[in-house]
């Protein structure tokens, strides 16, 4: 069955709010098998969200409409589904008296524009909502199911789990799942991931391959759709076995194994503390490694000094005149162990921009000190200042990852 999702409001487009419910809904959908080829956002315009309907009704089993289902003069959606499908509006005095007993009971006059609520295309069934006062729609038009869903999500994501999602899999008869493995690599670029791993992309379309690119590192998504997630699990291992012998140890971390929650690991295993001594990056390391809860048994603490006399005077290096060097970032992790004394302590200097300094732009180093060896690389990255500083960041949290496991770059 593919199902497609129409997500109204202007202010999606506009950027004003985040379109979550599009997220929300396409994960349900997937973890039930249920394909999602295409999806629409459309602003509170009623010719073109008419369009958009009509689209999705002439290509798609099914359409899920969240938004614009309230009761004010932008929401459009039911009058859009009636020009679409052809179909009348009715009124239903049954859940007018109970938008107006809902009003009362809490002690309030209802303005008379939450009527519109009780408008619904002819023969179209009402999804009670007990989260809110605008309910959901379920039509079936021409063999095509429609339901409307309100725009809120605490109220979108209980009419869903309770009314559409059972009902679209029963449509749909046979059951299956969609499940994903995503495994996350650094230290390759997008286009060199997607050539070592070519023959695997295009052998297969069950379990299939993408690349995602965000952040520094390149994810490898591997889904397959199967009638049970035991099966999905035995068709994604053998792939999964193989991307992970080609990409070797660029492969840190999967699903939701962030390299913060690797760090994490590893540090707890091995009984070491960490801290940070940073300069560019302002303490965006200290934060990222704080993120997560529990992080105060390993992480120390971290120290910011931005000012190169700083440097001198509380990291002991001797030569501020240029600080943007392997040298200088071994010395401050050397400085921070000594300090905070943590057994592990990750460095960050360089030139963030737009002004140069001793050296370009983008230029970053970044040092590692651990209880056995302090090693510094220098690197480069183009971009504006922020992108720069997230990418050193970033950078940072993996060669600490590498040094932990032994895996030392090359100086």
């Amino acid at each position: 069955m593919i199902v497609e999702v129409i997500a109204v409001g202007t202010e999606l487009l506009l950027g004003q709010i985040v379109n979550t419910n599009a997220s929300h809904i396409g994960a349900a959908l997937a973890e039930r098998g249920l394909d999602a080829n295409f999806g629409q956002v459309v602003g509170d315009n009623h010719d073109r969200l008419t369009r958009s309907i009509e689209l999705a009704i002439g290509r798609s089993d099914a359409v899920i409409i969240t938004g614009g289902i309230g009761p004010t003069q932008d929401d459009l959606t039911r009058e859009a589904v009636c020009a679409a499908t052809g179909l009348e509006m009715e009124f239903s005095e049954s859940y007018a008296n109970h938008l107006r007993e809902w009003w009362e009971s809490r002690g309030r006059v209802m303005p008379e524009s939450n009527l519109r609520q009780a408008q619904h295309p002819a023969g179209s069934e009402l999804l009670m909502n007990p989260k809110g006062t605008a309910p959901g729609l379920a039509i079936k038009h021409n063999g095509t199911l429609i339901y409307c869903v309100p725009g809120v999500p605490a109220e979108m994501e209980y009419l869903l789990e309770r009314d559409v999602l059972p009902r679209l899999s029963a449509a749909a008869g046979k059951s299956s799942v969609l499940v994903s493995r995503l495994l996350r690599t650094w230290g390759q670029s997008e286009s060199g991931v997607a050539e070592t791993l070519d023959d695997v992309y295009r052998g297969s379309t069950n379990p299939s391959l993408a690349f995602l690119a965000s952040g520094g590192e390149i994810k490898v998504r591997i889904t397959a759709k199967a009638d049970n997630q035991a099966a999905a699990d035995a068709l994604i291992a053998p792939m999964e076995s193989e991307v992970r012998e080609r990409l070797g140890d660029s492969v840190f971390g999967v699903d939701d194994e962030t390299i913060e929650r690797v760090l994490l690991r590893l540090l707890t295993e091995r009984g070491y503390t960490i801290a940070t001594a940073e300069s560019m990056t302002g303490g965006l390391v200290a934060a990222a490694l704080t993120s997560l809860p529990g992080s105060s048994k390993v992480v120390r603490g971290g120290l910011v000094a931005y000012n190169s006399e700083l440097k001198q005077t509380l990291l002991g290096i001797d030569d501020v005149s240029t600080v943007v060097t392997t040298e200088t970032a071994e010395a401050m992790a050397e400085g921070g162990r000594r300090l905070l004394g943590a057994d592990v302590v990750v460095s960050v200097t360089g030139s963030a921009g737009p002004d140069p300094m001793e050296k370009p732009p983008g230029t970053m180093v970044i040092g590692v000190a651990t209880p056995d060896h302090t090693q510094a690389k220098e690197l480069r990255m183009v971009g504006d200042r922020e992108r720069i500083r997230t990418y050193a960041a970033t950078n940072a949290l993996h060669f600490t990852r590498l040094a932990l496991i032994g895996k030392w770059w090359k100086p």
